[in-house]
């Protein structure tokens, strides 16, 4: 009789956890019980569609075409989710931005598959679509920039320039020292810590990880930031934009994760965190006759994506460009005009202002 009652002990835990960290299904946009498709979208070679906008001057009278995307828990729509430049700047030099909802997005589909080279396949698959032409911009910001890493490894034929914005880095790539990850790591909120630990050593219980309350979740990923987690400058910029009429409305809150958070926002930090199929700091000059260029910019005060990080990437990648504003945090790119100086650093070569580096 113990041992019956033990077997069905067993297979009544092993169910209750596989329940547990079992995600559910995601919601797809356009299915008889998912959200409805507003947005124009490609349908790409694995049957997937990708949502997009785009903004600044049409794409046939364009004389610059650059690629948006998206940091983390943000969509393609909603102003101050990328890096975009002013309606001003777009119609002075002719550009044309293209925005998109990465995989599990917004109105894109989820990819079950997603990893970080299906980013860039995405971003070659919808410039083709879209006839951007044989070669194009990208701008990726903040958990973004993963993509905007992997347009550089395996579309660079595609590129005519990249800027990385306060790009998020894996604290496990290969080629950053041990003991400055582990540092750099150790500063983060344990509950950041903990949850990027888990998505990296065991991404299959991430989402189960999300559900417990025994621990300390990740104030990044739950959007519980503080003035422990995040720079004075970057809570004041998150006040002014909560408070704004756009961020206050259920239809900003709620379309980005529409289809599910396991899809955008709990996949996002897997991938971005799990074992790359490259080592960034291995990434070969894209621009070796200097006919593009690619600029990395980071924010001294930037509690998320440490400067001592971007430092060291770009000590190893000597031919990227390096800006650091001295007063910004992780979103000093949403301040003022520093967008429209990122833009044209890009597509013009203009230095910044003197207190960038």
């Amino acid at each position: 009789m113990f041992t019956e009652l033990l077997v069905v002990l067993v297979i009544a835990t092993v169910g209750w956890a596989y329940n547990f960290i079992k995600p559910p299904p995601p919601k797809i946009c356009g299915s008889p019980q998912g959200p409805p498709v507003t947005s124009p979208r490609v349908k790409l070679k694995d049957g997937r569609y990708l949502a997009y906008r785009v903004s600044g001057v049409p794409r046939q009278k364009a004389k610059y075409k650059i690629v948006l995307v998206h940091g983390f828990n943000c969509s393609k729509g909603e102003p101050g989710d990328d890096p975009s430049g002013s309606q001003e700047l777009a119609e002075e030099l002719g550009i044309c931005f293209v925005s998109f909802d990465r995989a599990g997005y917004g109105e894109s589909d989820p990819n079950p598959k997603r990893t970080v080279k299906s980013e860039s396949m995405d971003v070659d698959e919808l410039a083709e679509q879209l006839e951007l032409g044989h070669k194009f911009y990208v701008i990726g910001g903040s958990m973004g920039a993963y993509t905007a890493y992997s347009c550089l490894k395996y579309i660079p034929h595609r590129l005519l320039g990249v800027a990385l914005v306060v790009p998020a880095v894996n604290y496990w790539w290969p080629s950053l020292p041990n003991n400055l990850a582990k540092s750099m790591l150790k500063k983060l909120d344990i509950g950041d810590q903990m949850a990027f630990w888990v998505a990296h050593n065991f991404p299959i219980l991430f989402h189960g990880w999300m559900k417990q309350k025994l621990f300390k979740l990740s104030p990044t990923i739950t959007g519980q930031w503080s003035r422990e987690t995040i720079s004075e400058s970057d809570l004041k910029i998150m006040e002014q934009k909560i408070n704004s009429p756009a961020y206050r409305s259920d239809e900003y809150r709620r379309k980005t994760t529409q289809q599910g958070v396991y899809e955008s926002l709990f996949r996002d930090v897997m991938v971005l965190f799990s074992n790359w199929e490259f080592d960034p700091m291995q990434i070969e000059n894209p621009f070796p006759n200097n006919e593009g260029s690619v600029h990395l910019w980071a924010g001294r005060e930037d509690r998320l994506c440490q400067v001592e990080l971007q430092r060291y990437v770009a000590k190893m990648l000597p031919w990227i460009k390096y800006h650091e504003n001295p007063h910004g945090g992780h979103l000093f790119y949403a301040t003022g005009d520093c967008n429209d100086r990122i833009i044209k650093a890009l597509l013009l070569g203009e230095d910044p202002e003197p207190e960038y580096m």
